[in-house]
């Protein structure tokens, strides 16, 4: 088509989109579309394809060029971001909008102008010289009981307890609640009967572990508890409530022993308890270099973010927050929906609003790194080779305890996991580069067990 075209950067990563259509194009189009209705419309006194356009204009000439000017923005903004650079195209989730409304005139050339956010430009001022602290990591014998213990409970087998025994901590119950209100009466809405939790851990709505030691089979207790205006359910803080408990079933774990027989039964590849405390030392030790190297990744990023000023697009963050809170639901095995609701809706502090701005900041942080390192490898040029590929192939082999022929063979057979794997790999080229004029201290020492629990807390 015959238009001329100019796009201006704006402020936050968002392009203005300035077109100008010549008049010529703009009446070919619109003759081209009232000839197409003239042989389709039916107007009373005039045969079906026999209407004259300018019967057809007195009726609908409004609706015609507003039909026509539309045809010619879409078949104009077809042809300009089909040839358009990923800096002046609008990012996948930024729907363009028109910028004033544009003249329906024939008479004259077809000006309009769009606004939408674009693939932000980077340009890095500083890559070299930052200084990151790692923590030093020590894979202890507490680490290995830890995991053993662990091991111990998935194993363990759930009997009922004696008919007179107490419930205490780590005892499984099984009870029935309901709210009373002021004066004693149930809360039809809030009974549930047969819920199941582990005493300790804390699973229930109202806490009230600690009000259950004690019980035995049958019991029933009225708990009068006062929920601190902070409370992590918005709709207990500040409330006192009365629950009417009643303890159904009271059962214990009989845990094994941990002995060679448990490691026999964890995998028939174990002899004795030594092959595997070997093997939970290895897999530790392993998972530990991750987290630190990984850790060590987020400093050096985070660091040439804040020494790297970006502008985000809002359409960016949002879709950003969008997918991590689409994610949180899929994890809980619920829609994103049901999620909302049951966090208490938008006036909540753990609703969608309250819990995405908590989010904002670390998810900036996070966009802004991966632009970073999109840069750096088209920049650099960085690749992976079939030999990188194959190395790693080895590399995952070793620390699975799998044979290569078989990750080979994963990885062949899903493409878009060795498309994952290919990108790690110029990902780690790229870190090692960025390494090697930078300065790595060591920090606190921690024992693995210690840096994983703060890993858990951060997530």
């Amino acid at each position: 088509m015959n238009f001329t075209k100019e796009f201006t950067p704006v402020e936050k990563s968002r392009m203005k989109l300035s077109i100008t259509v010549k008049q010529d194009e703009v009446q070919n189009s619109y003759t081209l579309l009232t000839k197409k209705y003239a042989k389709q419309v039916q107007i009373p006194g005039f045969r079906k394809g026999k209407v004259p356009v300018a019967i057809l204009e007195q009726k609908f000439g409004e609706t015609l060029r507003a039909e026509a000017f539309d045809e010619v923005i879409q078949k104009v903004l077809e042809e300009v971001f089909e040839s358009a650079d990923k800096y002046t195209r609008p990012l996948p989730y930024s729907q363009p909008t028109l910028d004033g409304t544009p003249d329906f005139k024939l008479d004259s050339d077809m000006e309009f102008t769009l606004v939408y956010d674009v693939l932000p430009k980077v340009e890095l001022a500083k890559v070299e010289g930052f200084t990151v602290t790692v923590p030093e990591v020590s894979v202890t014998d507490a680490d290995i009981l830890k995991e053993l213990e662990a091991i111990q409970e998935r194993n363990a087998l759930v009997i009922d307890c004696d008919e007179a025994a107490a419930a205490e901590k780590g005892n499984i119950v099984t009870v029935n609640y309901i709210e009373l209100d002021d004066a004693d009466a149930e809360l039809a809405d809030t009974k549930r009967e047969g819920f199941v939790f582990t005493i300790g851990q804390y699973q229930s709505i109202y806490d009230i572990d600690d009000d259950i030691i004690g019980m035995k089979k049958n019991d029933e207790k009225v708990i009068v508890k006062t929920y601190p205006a902070d409370y992590k359910n918005a709709d207990f803080a500040g409330k006192t409530l009365k629950i009417k408990v009643t303890l159904t079933a009271l059962k214990r774990k009989d845990l094994p022993a941990i002995d060679d027989d448990l490691a026999q039964d964890v995998s028939e590849k174990y002899k004795t308890l030594a092959d595997l405390k070997e093997s939970l030392t290895k897999n530790l030790t392993n998972q530990v270099a991750d987290v630190v190297e990984q850790r060590k990744i987020n400093g050096l990023l985070t660091q040439m973010a804040e020494a790297n000023p970006i502008e985000l697009p809002e359409s960016m963050i949002k879709a950003e927050l969008e997918s991590r809170w689409m994610m949180l639901a899929q994890q809980l095995g619920m829609s994103p929906e049901d999620l909302d609701k049951l966090t208490g809706g938008s006036g909540s502090k753990l609703s969608k609003d309250g819990v995405t701005t908590e989010w904002r900041p670390e998810a900036e942080t996070r966009l802004k790194t991966r632009l970073i390192v999109e840069t750096l490898l088209e920049e650099r040029a960085i690749t992976a080779s079939p030999e990188d590929v194959e190395a790693e192939y080895a590399s995952i082999a070793e620390r699975t305890g799998t044979a290569v022929e078989e990750v080979k063979k994963y990885y062949d057979t899903n493409l878009r996991n060795k498309e994952y794997l290919i990108d790690s790999l110029k990902e780690k080229k790229l870190y090692a580069q960025l390494f090697e004029k930078s300065t790595i201290k060591t920090g606190e020492k921690l024992t693995a067990g210690q840096l994983l629990e703060e890993g858990a807390a951060n997530v």
